[in-house]
């Protein structure tokens, strides 16, 4: 049987990290948590459990989960979120693979919980995601804060059923937080990969992201929970594309 590293970023995670260390436990042989100095209880609920706590200094979410995944002691890998937890059939099938190992990676299906409540259509489900595989099989890529692990050529890739559980806000208010966050960092990559926005993206992206979700990715069957999302979506959109106009006009002006 092959042993299991889970890897874990924190930063501020008092109120998600226990959920997420809890359901890892049946399945994990380490637990590393990689921690970019948090101010609240995140570092002292870490260690009530049996985990590797790594302070270290954020750089990127891709250049982080890159660190925690050299950090794992084990070649199987569990990459997770604080915020993400896994459903009852996923852990049974990741013990599965602990037993024999088909694919060098494995997607499955991430469920995304608005103030607690799961979001079944909207675009966010079913949001498969590639979060266990070999570490020397590949590593993490894409675009902050749109990072994804990026499988070696002829890396094999196979398919686990359940859902990984991500509680993404608590509240709107949040949520609100989170979209002006990470707009920013999307719009701060743009700019640096020399990408430009205008006024015909500022205002057309946010509303083909409305239509898209809401009626073509059936946001309407997720009742009120779902136009909020697809409208938050949109304004999110809007606020990258608008915020790298700024840095390309302030770019212009130096």
């Amino acid at each position: 049987m092959q042993k299991l590293s889970v890897a874990i970023i924190t930063f501020n995670e008092e109120k998600n990290i226990e959920r997420c260390i809890r359901s890892v436990m049946p399945i994990a042989d380490e637990i590393v948590v990689v921690d970019s100095f948090s101010t609240d209880a995140t570092k002292s609920l870490c260690e009530q459990f049996n985990v590797r706590f790594i302070e270290h200094v954020f750089e990127g979410h891709i250049q982080q989960k890159n660190f925690a995944k050299d950090m794992c002691s084990h070649d199987l890998v569990l990459s997770l979120d604080a915020d993400e937890a896994l459903s009852e059939e996923l852990t049974e099938n990741i013990a599965l693979v602990k037993k024999q190992q088909l694919f060098d990676g494995y997607a499955f299906n991430r469920l995304n919980h608005f103030c607690e409540i799961p979001v079944k259509h909207s675009g966010w489900y079913p949001d498969k995601s590639l979060r266990l595989w070999n570490r020397t099989k590949g590593q993490w890529g894409g675009s902050n804060p749109h990072d994804r692990f990026i499988l070696q050529e002829h890396a094999s890739l196979g398919f686990l059923s359940g859902n990984l559980l991500h509680y993404t806000a608590q509240s709107i208010e949040q949520y609100s937080q989170q979209m002006n966050y990470f707009s920013s960092i999307s719009a701060q990559s743009k700019f640096e990969k020399g990408i430009r926005s205008n006024w015909i993206q500022i205002l057309m992206y946010p509303l083909w992201r409305f239509i898209r979700t809401y009626f073509f990715q059936a946001g309407f069957l997720d009742g009120y929970v779902g136009y909020v999302v697809c409208k938050s979506s949109a304004h999110e959109v809007f606020l990258k594309y608008i915020k790298l106009y700024k840095l390309n006009m302030d770019a212009k002006q130096e």
